[in-house]
């Protein structure tokens, strides 16, 4: 259902983009990069967290992590990653599947700077072998997120 779910998104929000599905696994950065001839920087992970009681989405670029103290001051909390079950219930992508398209339900989504750096980058689209290529910022305008900078560099 989450790939189908992407692609209804895609039909009526963007129908231009493509999403690309491929023999391979593309559940890791690593994985990902080399399925899509990219560099792992290029890939957006999307990571699922909760702050308090708020889950959120913050899409990153593939080799930056976050900050914590830069978490803590833009989000006035410490972020805890979500575990599997959790993920899946708040997005229905599996993990290394997670991406900001295709949502059951409206997420708080915000993009990392670490993205602005590329014309093109990877996100995932709803599967372990599904992504798409996008500009970061039509990435951010459909899913009205919010820019942030969140992650070491």
């Amino acid at each position: 259902m989450s790939l189908e779910s992407v692609r209804a998104f895609f039909a009526s929000h963007a129908p231009d983009i493509d999403v690309i599905v491929t023999e391979v696994s593309s559940a890791t950065v690593a994985l990902a990069a080399e399925a899509h001839g990219v560099l792992p920087a290029q890939i957006a992970k999307t990571i699922c967290l909760r702050v308090g009681d708020k889950t959120m989405l913050v899409v990153t670029s593939g080799i930056a992590r976050l900050d914590n103290r830069k978490f803590k001051d833009r989000f006035a909390g410490k972020p805890r990653m979500l575990d599997a079950a959790e993920v899946v219930a708040a997005t229905s992508h599996p993990p290394g599947g997670v991406c900001p398209f295709g949502l059951p339900a409206p997420l708080p989504i915000y993009c990392d700077e670490s993205l602005r750096i590329f014309e093109e980058v990877v996100p995932a689209a709803g599967a372990t072998n599904a992504a798409m290529r996008i500009a970061p910022q039509r990435m951010a305008d459909l899913v009205g997120a919010e820019w942030v900078d969140v992650c070491q560099r």
